[in-house]
């Protein structure tokens, strides 16, 4: 992008949410924000089963694993506010008028994004092999499809934040076009002399820098010329 500082025009641009919304980066956090959704809400709502109809007491649909569903429910509301606060980030960001600031929230952003591809990795390798081992139950029928659509969308999700981290990091590569920061500091018209030495600078010059005015002057009785008589 031309005249762009980490991704985003000069401060105080007019801010249009239908480019907002094309952005990929835009996309790629709305959608992440979605998987989140799905990925706590299924275990939430269907994750936690009895082993029969006998029992009223709840275990996790995971092998009756207890970490396994905190970790999914804790990953999917961590990432779920994360998504919320990056939106927000980056509907401001354009108003951002320092560069250090700019450049500290595409390096969060860069670093959250890492992060939470791992965290979602490690997600989904631990509630596909927690589900693998997970005896058949009537509980567990009844939950199959949400510990299941819990998975896929862990393994969504890594793609997603993967995609955000090379986002963030393309943003950082791009770094700042410094035309934005350029003064007026300097004359325009290249005709215009350097200025002198300011007053009270102890430097003290009598001489200017001129050079001397053509004249039209001849020596009357040039050297070597004799006027002749008559």
């Amino acid at each position: 992008m031309e005249g762009a500082s980490f991704g985003a025009g000069r401060a105080g641009g007019a801010f249009d949410p239908l480019d907002f919304l094309k952005q990929p980066q835009t996309l790629l956090r709305i959608t992440s924000w979605l998987f989140s959704i799905v990925v706590f809400g299924s275990i939430v709502n269907e994750g936690y089963v009895n082993r029969d109809n006998t029992t009223p007491e709840l275990h996790c649909i995971y092998n009756e694993n207890e970490g396994a569903c905190s970790y999914g429910i804790s990953i999917g509301i961590i990432a779920f506010f994360t998504c919320v606060f990056f939106l927000i980030v980056d509907l401001h960001f354009q108003q951002i008028s320092s560069v250090k600031d700019r450049k500290r929230a595409v390096l969060l952003d860069l670093g959250v994004s890492g992060i939470l591809s791992f965290l979602w990795f490690v997600a989904f390798c631990f509630l596909a092999n927690q589900w693998q081992r997970t005896l058949s139950s009537k509980g567990v029928w009844q939950g199959a499809d949400a510990a299941r659509a819990a998975i896929a969308f862990s393994f969504f999700s890594i793609l997603t934040w993967v995609g955000l981290t090379v986002k963030a990091l393309q943003r950082y590569r791009l770094g700042t076009d410094m035309s934005l920061f350029a003064t007026d500091q300097f004359a325009a018209d290249p005709d215009t002399g350097y200025p002198g030495y300011p007053t009270g600078s102890g430097i003290e010059s009598t001489e200017t820098y001129q050079s001397p005015p053509f004249t039209e002057t001849l020596d009357a009785n040039p050297k070597g010329y004799q006027v002749p008589a008559y």
